[in-house]
Order: structure tokens, then sequence, then C-alpha cells
């Protein structure tokens, strides 16, 4: 996959921060001698704040871009939504994976409890900041909506 974006750009640390994601998903690609290996909560934590972070740059670049190309504004603002949705999706799946059951009840997310919770509760800080910025934008059925060749929708 090969970019029409001069090398010398004004974007490095989007390029380094693809690269990183490119190398990850080398490295969890199974080979013979290593067998792939699951997610865990810290992976997805971090994945979470990867996404999060692509999905504020996507909203940014939607706002800007919509009143001088309105039709690309708007293909922007669906991506903005589809990845909303796959946040969602991150977020669950990171409530979904088992914990120690020594620390089992301080990760439950309580959000009543947000910003003094528990550290490993950063993601729900982060996807409960993100959520508002989300709601004041988009309409619940825009959130719900199902993506183009998907049969299912999402909770949130």
């Amino acid at each position: 996959m090969t970019s029409a974006i001069p090398v010398g750009d004004a974007y490095p640390y989007l390029r380094a921060a693809s690269a990183g994601i490119r190398h990850h998903a080398r490295t969890l690609a199974p080979r013979a001698q290593y067998p792939a290996s699951a997610a865990d909560r810290v992976h997805l934590d971090v994945l979470h704040a990867h996404v999060t972070a692509v999905h504020q740059l996507i909203d940014q670049l939607a706002e800007a871009t919509r009143p001088a190309h309105p039709a690309a504004g708007r293909q922007l603002a669906t991506a903005h939504t589809r990845l909303w949705q796959a946040t969602a999706a991150v977020h669950d799946a990171f409530h979904l994976l088992p914990v120690a059951e020594e620390t089992a009840a301080s990760t439950e997310c309580h959000p009543e409890r947000l910003p003094e919770g528990p550290p490993v509760l950063t993601i729900c800080q982060r996807h409960l900041a993100a959520g508002r910025v989300v709601r004041r934008r988009t309409t619940p059925a825009d959130l719900n909506a199902p993506a183009p060749g998907r049969t299912t929708t999402c909770s949130q």
C-alpha cells in the first residue's frame, strides 16, 4: 500500500503510528514455532487508546473538510461513526476478558466512580469522554445503524 503523500510531508507521527500498528500485527501473526496469542486486557486498553485517537483525528478532519468538500466530509463523518462502533466493541471486549479474582471487583466499569476509579479503568474514562463528544454530534439512529455488509449492530 503506497501513498501519494511525499516522503518529506508534515505527517511523520501519523506515518510512524501506522508503521507501529503494521509491525504489531506482523508480530501477532502465528508462526510454526509460536502459536497466536489471545488478547489481554492491557493489549485492548492500548488498542482502545489508539482507536480513540484515530477517531478524534477523523472527527477533526470531517469538520475541517465538510465546508469545502461536503461529499468528502460526509464520508469522513460516516467513517467517524463506524470507528466509534469499533471503539465501543474494543471497550466491550476488554470487559469480557477474564481477570484475576482478587482484582475482579476493582476492574468492573462503574462510571459513577470516575475519574477516581482504579487505574485499570482508564479505558472506561477514555471511552466515556469520547462518548460524550460522539453523542453530541451523532444521532442514536446513526450510532446503531449497521455498517454496509454487517448484520448486527453495536449496543452503544
